[in-house]
């Protein structure tokens, strides 16, 4: 018998997840298919791997010592997909995966045209959701991956950063500051704030900002806070009071005049946008070519 990468895979599951039967829900397989490869890994090796009681199972010495080497495996494959990807433009394929708002509504769309030129092979099935439900959904496998505003920490969850993006400071063309370049955070501080909701990933990377400049989020004057971002740039506009928000949210409204987008001039509210997937995952090479197109492109250019 040769040593095989799917048997590497299984231990590391079995291993990261501390016993057969939630190896195999997580592997789709059944636990007598699970048990059969890691006893013919250790076959192989002509020793035990695991060591099996009634509550959990361990890693046996020999196991330890395999076990960086079988992570080091899965993560070669994982990079010789993304390095092979770029070589592979008949590829084809089902993605899954899960967005937040701002990503879904705003950013997607305009990348998924030219990625749909690149790869017209692949079809796209997005849902827009908040980050909690886009985890279940990957956890339940009902996902290939997600893509998310904020940082997660999750221990079977991998995350990674694959774009970036900035917010910016809006208000209404009849607000007192609609004519100013620029302001100050304290300046903006002054006046009646229309905010997402609590946990949203934009509030999340505001308050972090203000944090920074030793300003208590608590301190703002909040009158309305909203369940989505066009709420938000709905109560922006008629005037309701002021928003922080992604500047790729607002790039209709700002050239329709609807709404201003002003500069902070002492504070820079920018953001990382995450990918996340299962630890115990293979994502499929359409997944990493998807991912792999995000991280090439500049943001910026296509919003």
């Amino acid at each position: 018998m040769a040593l095989n990468f799917h048997q590497l895979h299984i231990f590391c599951t079995v291993a990261e997840r501390g016993s057969f039967s939630a190896a195999a829900q997580s592997l789709h397989m059944t636990q007598p298919a699970v048990t059969m490869q890691v006893q013919s890994l250790e076959d192989y090796f002509g020793t035990k791997l695991l060591q099996r009681s009634t509550k959990r199972i361990d890693l046996t010495e020999a196991g330890r010592a395999l076990m960086p080497y079988a992570q080091r495996s899965i993560d070669l494959i994982r990079d010789t997909d993304q390095a092979m990807s770029a070589f592979t433009k008949q590829l084809k394929g089902r993605l899954q995966l899960g967005s937040s708002l701002t990503i879904g509504e705003y950013i997607l769309p305009r990348l998924l045209g030219p990625f749909g030129q690149e790869y017209p092979h692949i079809s796209i099935s997005m849902k827009v959701m908040n980050t909690s439900q886009i985890m279940e959904d990957i956890l339940s496998h009902q996902l290939n991956f997600g893509l998310i505003e904020a940082p997660i920490n999750h221990p079977d969850m991998h995350m990674e950063a694959v774009m970036s993006d900035e917010l910016r400071l809006i208000v209404s063309k009849s607000h007192p500051l609609s004519e100013r370049e620029s302001v100050t955070l304290e300046e903006a501080m002054a006046y009646p704030f229309v905010l997402r909701e609590q946990g949203s990933g934009t509030r999340l990377v505001m308050e972090e900002q203000l944090r920074n400049k030793n300003i208590d989020p608590a301190s703002m004057k909040i009158v309305m806070e909203l369940g989505s971002t066009g709420a938000v740039k709905s109560a922006v506009e008629a005037g309701l009071g002021i928003s922080i928000i992604s500047s790729s949210s607002v790039k209709h409204e700002v050239a329709l005049d609807l709404i201003r987008m002003i500069k902070v001039s002492d504070s820079k509210f920018q953001r990382q946008f995450y990918s996340i997937y299962l630890k115990s995952a293979i994502l499929p090479i359409s997944a990493v070519t998807f991912l792999s197109f995000l991280r090439e492109r500049d943001l910026q250019q296509w919003l």
